[in-house]
Formats: C-alpha cells, structure tokens, sequence
C-alpha cells in the first residue's frame, strides 16, 4: 500500500511526471491482467451513473438492513416486554452496552476497510485490496471470539458494574451466555462483511443478508420465548441461531463472487504489512470509538438509571431502542455512500465527489429531521407497543421525547466523519467520535441528576450531540472547500 499522503497527492499533482508513471504502470498491469474491474454494473454506479440514483442504490439498501438490524434489536425488547415483566426488559437493557460493543468490533475493521477497499479500487490496485479484505475478515474473526470468551469469563464481575441487581442479575447473565459468549463471532462478522462487500458495490447483497439475519430473529423470538417458554434466555438463543445462519449466508456470497470479487477467505492473503493494518484501523478507528463510547455511555446511563427502579430503567431501555431507528437511518445513510466518494477521490474525479458529499448532506439532514418529528409525536404509542405498563411507558415516552431531539445533530456529526473517512483522513474522525459520546455527556449525566433528578439525566445526550455537531461543522467545512480547490 501507499503511503497516506499519496492519496491526497493524487489529488494535487493529476498531471505531474510522477503521477503520469504511476497510472501507466497501473495500465500495464491491467492490460496483463493483475487488475480489472469491479464488473460493468459496479463500475458505471461508482464512475458514471447520476449521483443522486447512485447514492440511492447503495444507500437505501443499506438503510434498510440497517432498520431491519434495529428493528430485529428491538424485537428482543418488544417480545420479553409481552411478558409484562419489567425486570425482565431491564435485563435486557442492562445487557445491551456490552452487546453494543460488538458493533464497535465490527466497524473497526467493516467501516475501515470498506473505506481502504474502495480507494484500493479507485485506483485499479485489486490486490491490495484483496489482501485489505483478509486482514479485516480474519482480524474481525480472532477479535470477536477473543471478546467473547473475556466477557463469558467476567460476567460476575461485569453485571455489577452494568448495575444488576439481585432481580436482574441472572437474567442478564444468561442473556450474554448467549448473545456475547457464544454469539459473539456471528454478530461481529455479519455487519463487518456487510460493509466489505458493499464496498465493492454489492449494496443489495449485503442489505438482504443483515435483513435475512434480522427478519429470522423475529420470527424466533416468539417460538424461543413462548413457545419453548425460555423468556428472555429464548430472545438470546434466537439472536445467537439468526446470526449464524446470516454469517453462513455471507460466507457463500463472497465464495460464489471470489472469481471477480477482491473480497477473500483465504488466509494467504492474509498480511500485517504493506500498511493496511495501520490504514483500517486508524480509519475504521472513529466509527468503532463511536460505538464504544456509547458503550460507556450507556454503561454510566444505566448505573444512574437503576438507582431509582428497575422500572425506569425498562422505560429508558424502551427510548434508547427507540431512538436507534433514527441513528440506523443516519449511519446508513451515510455508510452506505462511503464507498462512493472513496471511489472517485482516489481515481480522481473531483467533480463527482463534491456532487457525492452535498447530496448526502441534503439526504441526511433531511430524512433525520422526518424521523425526530416522527418520533416526538407518536412517542406514547411507540412506547406502549413494548409494554402495557403505565410507570414503564410514562417513563419511556418522557425519555424518548428528550432523545430524539437529537436526532439531526447526529446526522450532521455522522455526515462529516463518512467525509473524512472516505478520504482516508484519521485525526478528525477520531476528534468527533470522541467528542459524541462517553466524554461530553457523562459529566452532564452526573450534573443534570444532581440538579434535576432522574428527568434532567436523558438531556446530556442532545447536549453532547450539540457539541459534536458544532465542532463537526467547523472542521468539515473549511475541509471540503480545500477539496473544491
């Protein structure tokens, strides 16, 4: 691989001698076969089609795999929720920062490499990219199942922590038996291989196998928790069985392409060197900070939460599940047109990349002001549909409205990082992923319960939103100027 800085000297120097040597051993290559395309239909929606069609096709899939990831999540509440048993849902919600963490692993290596893959394509070098897709394929692998054998070791010491209590506590611990312990593999590699073969312009493969996973976990869910009456052990055993079949189906995809296809199983290409574990990482490094500081966050929320009832804690798990609806769609959104500007800075259409970055603004803002609006008046009834408890949804509805004001600063934050991640820039991403999360809304957790209970704490997260959005904007504006000149 290339130095970093060479991607942006393409940029900067399209005509110089250099530059001209390059391409023309890039041509000789192709011309004896050591790269080629992505296949005609790949090639026009990256190079070609209009970038309006283009960003729907590789975005609405993916915000469809993403709604159905969400809602297959919430499943697991909605149907323990019919249980009518608060502690239960509790369990669930007290569970779920360390399942988050998986979503960390997975774009750590999903999001960084697809950022790596695309400019890998951009400028016809197909083995690099190749050897980019086993890094983060079997890295993905090793990493996962080293998560889940630390988490099924630690849960004595961890279900504290996360702020179980005597009524909690065995139920969220077979909860993460299932989904961490044994799961973790699966629910790692399934969105990690989703992101690499849309980089690669498979948008619709990848969404039906994260939809295939999701829709099978609903009709699970109701079989495992009522039918074979494992309540919310059930939920964890669905999740872990729809997940494998979903990897399994991912698997084979990438087995039936491998002739045409960069995207690679084998571990002979397999490599810690030529910089591709530097450039995946430290690109993939924003989105995985951004999950694991909601991690924390959500660990710290929880703790707080639970000092008053395991009741208010259903109801904010309730809000949180909720309100991911509107983060699937931004992140979506966004992830999905990452590969397509990638794509055209690194071959150096300028032009079709600012036309990529202002669309996407458009679309984002857009669509996440719908969902707030949405979301804020239908509130009461969304919260009912979990569970016909009235503490429970009086809690979660007053959560909820709180929550999704936040909505449409997180797409702004979320627009900017898929900017400079698909430029292959580190230090910005990782200044905003830092600044969502985990950091900015902590503190404000502790203030606001202080000053005004357990209604002030849900305020931290738009106000730390608002500071990420604010500082965002500051950095990706000047930026993207610099890239028009």
């Amino acid at each position: 691989m290339k130095p970093e800085n060479e991607y942006n000297e393409r940029q900067e120097q399209q005509k110089t001698p250099e530059t001209q040597e390059r391409m023309s051993l890039k041509n000789k290559k192709i011309k004896h076969g050591h790269a080629g395309n992505t296949g005609a239909e790949n090639n026009e929606l990256f190079a070609s089609m209009p970038v309006a069609q283009a960003i729907l096709m590789l975005a609405v899939p993916t915000v469809v795999s993403q709604i159905i990831t969400i809602i297959y999540n919430m499943a697991d509440t909605f149907f323990i929720g019919q249980l009518g048993d608060p502690k239960q849902v509790a369990a669930a919600t007290l569970a779920m920062p360390l399942f988050m963490f998986m979503t960390a692993l997975s774009n750590l290596f999903g999001v960084g490499g697809a950022s790596l893959i695309s400019r890998f394509l951009g400028a016809k070098e197909r083995d690099q990219a190749r050897r980019c897709s086993a890094f983060c394929i079997w890295s993905a692998a090793a990493v996962s199942f080293l998560y889940g054998v630390l988490v099924l070791a630690g849960r004595p010491v961890l279900m504290p922590l996360l702020g179980a209590n005597e009524e909690t506590f065995q139920m969220a611990s077979s909860y993460l038996f299932w989904t961490i312990g044994l799961g973790a593999l699966p629910t790692v590699l399934n969105p990690a291989l989703a992101h690499l073969i849309r980089a690669e312009g498979y948008s619709r493969q990848a969404s039906f196998g994260v939809a295939f996973g999701g829709i099978l976990n609903m009709v699970l869910d109701p079989l495992f928790i009522y039918g074979f009456h494992l309540q919310i052990t059930g939920a964890a055993i669905a999740t872990l069985i729809s997940n494998t079949t979903a990897l399994l189906y991912f698997v084979g995809f990438i087995w039936k392409i491998r002739k045409n296809s960069v995207l690679t199983l084998s571990p002979r290409y397999y490599t810690l060197g030529n910089h591709i574990p530097a450039e995946v990482v430290s690109v993939g490094l924003p989105s995985f900070l951004i999950s694991m500081m909601g991690t924390v966050s959500n660990m710290v929320l929880n703790h707080i939460i639970a000092g008053y009832s395991n009741v208010a804690v259903a109801g904010m798990g309730i809000a949180k599940k909720v309100n991911m609806l509107a983060f699937a769609v931004a992140q979506g959104i966004t992830q999905g047109t990452l590969p397509l500007i990638g794509y055209n800075y690194s071959s150096g259409d300028r032009k079709r990349m600012l036309e990529a970055i202002r669309t996407l603004f458009v679309f984002s803002l857009g669509v996440a002001l719908f969902i707030a609006v949405m979301l804020y008046l239908n509130a009461p009834a969304v919260t009912r549909l979990f569970i016909n408890n009235e503490e429970t949804v009086s809690y979660g509805c007053s959560f909820l409205h709180i929550i999704c004001s936040a909505s449409p600063m997180t797409a702004m934050t979320f627009f900017a990082l898929t900017v400079f991640q698909a430029t292959g820039k580190k230090k910005q991403p990782i200044i905003l992923s830092m600044l969502r999360k985990g950091t900015v809304d902590v503190p404000f957790m502790f203030l606001f319960n202080a000053m005004f209970g357990i209604g002030g704490v849900a305020w931290a997260t738009p106000v730390a939103e608002v500071t990420s959005m604010v500082v965002a904007a500051v950095m990706v504006i000047p930026y993207i100027r610099k890239l028009g000149r």
